[in-house]
């Protein structure tokens, strides 16, 4: 990663969605197969939202392997989300599935079978991953799963990115939230050469870094986005993004940078509009991205 002095570069990133530009004779195949792996029991609504920004945001498929039984159905509010119950083979499963691009994290808890679907997610094939929430706990609080992730990157440079939000990051450093954002872009550096993964570090200005990129800063954002479920919004936006990528020349990177930026935009949209910053939800935040994207094509 280039080293720097002062203030990172600002992200600017709308410029490449018009690569998501879509011919005529395109079908959902073109669009990408995203699995996205979580919804422990009580936490089935953080992969529902991962998986609706993944459906609003273009991926052709969107599958979420969830791993509480009772929330393992259709939604009939959102039938076109296919739901699944996540089960003990997770090597086999996602063989079989061939996906574009895996997500894990949203609501996944911190079982054994939770750990499962992490080891399996970091010894798949080299497509796009993204961890985030549980996932990167249970990294920081694994040496064999930390190794995995680092040997991973060796094999597959520039095809894993992780979301930490401060707390996040902190336990994957061992250092408090505070020294965390005391220092943000010390902590985001330190991330990129521990993992040695694209990075996300969540927070007002967002900080996006990798071993061989600048760092990058986005300007836009407000506070109304400290509320839970928007983390699994972003992380099902990347998917997406990154899936219509594979066949329309967008890398991960990009794709995650897009999807932050364009995550930011939304929700300064809807304040502009008077939606919020207070009560600002995720839900209406999918919504809105989906129109600024469709808008800037």
């Amino acid at each position: 990663m280039t080293s720097m002095q002062g203030k990172p570069n600002t992200l600017n990133a709308l410029g490449l969605i018009s690569r998501l530009r879509r011919t005529p004779a395109e079908h959902k195949g073109h669009a990408g197969k995203v699995i996205l792996v979580g919804g422990s029991a009580g936490m089935a609504g953080a992969l529902l939202l991962a998986g609706n920004a993944c459906l609003h945001l273009g991926a052709g498929w969107t599958i979420l392997e969830m791993l509480d039984p009772a929330s393992a159905h259709a939604d009939y509010e959102q039938p076109e989300l296919m739901i699944r119950l996540a089960k003990p083979n997770p090597t086999d499963s996602l063989s079989q599935e061939q996906a574009d691009v895996l997500g894990i994290g949203p609501g996944l808890g911190t079982s054994k079978l939770a750990m499962e679907w992490l080891q399996a997610s970091l010894t798949s094939e080299s497509i796009p991953l993204i961890i985030d929430a549980d996932a990167l706990n249970l990294i920081a609080n694994s040496p064999e799963l930390l190794n995995a992730l680092q040997a991973r990157n060796k094999c597959y440079p520039s095809q894993t990115v992780l979301t930490p939000h401060p707390g996040e990051a902190a336990r994957l450093l061992g250092q408090s939230t505070s020294d965390i954002q005391a220092d943000r872009i010390n902590a985001l550096k330190k991330l990129v050469s521990l993992t040695q993964s694209i990075i996300i570090l969540k927070g007002q200005h967002t900080l996006l870094a990798a071993p061989d990129r600048e760092i990058l800063q986005c300007e836009q954002g407000n506070p109304g986005m400290g509320t839970g479920g928007m983390g699994d919004v972003l992380t099902g936006s990347i998917s997406a993004i990154a899936a219509q990528g594979v066949r329309h020349h967008l890398n991960l990177w990009e794709a995650s940078c897009v999807a932050v930026q364009l995550h930011a935009l939304a929700a300064d949209s809807l304040v502009q509009k008077g939606t919020g910053p207070i009560g600002l939800t995720p839900s209406e935040t999918i919504l809105e991205m989906r129109t600024l994207l469709n808008n800037l094509l």
